[in-house]
């Protein structure tokens, strides 16, 4: 296996960190950004990024998506499917059919 080597950017905000992937995120950003209250805090910071791309902030914006739908964005991956299902339950609502 070959390993990349790191190298040193800065974000619009002018933090510095270091990358070795061309992901464009900045750690120190997302950090200060990370959700804790609503059920966008259940899933992990890619499957998060992937929803509010598309614009999916709330659970009835998400119920009228499908779970093939949401799987198929960019981040999304199937270990957050349950913990959506589970929160749009909580609130009777439901993936589309």
């Amino acid at each position: 296996m070959v390993k990349q080597s790191k190298t040193l950017r800065t974000c619009d905000q002018g933090h510095q960190y270091y990358k070795s992937s061309d992901c464009p995120v900045c750690p120190l950003c997302e950090q200060q950004r990370a959700v804790t209250e609503d059920f966008l805090a259940a899933i992990a910071a890619p499957a998060r990024r992937a929803l509010e791309n598309q614009g999916i902030t709330t659970l009835r914006k998400l119920a009228s998506f499908s779970e093939k739908e949401i799987l198929s964005l960019h981040g999304m991956g199937p270990g957050s499917i349950p913990k959506l299902k589970q929160k749009l339950e909580e609130k009777g609502l439901a993936f589309r059919k």
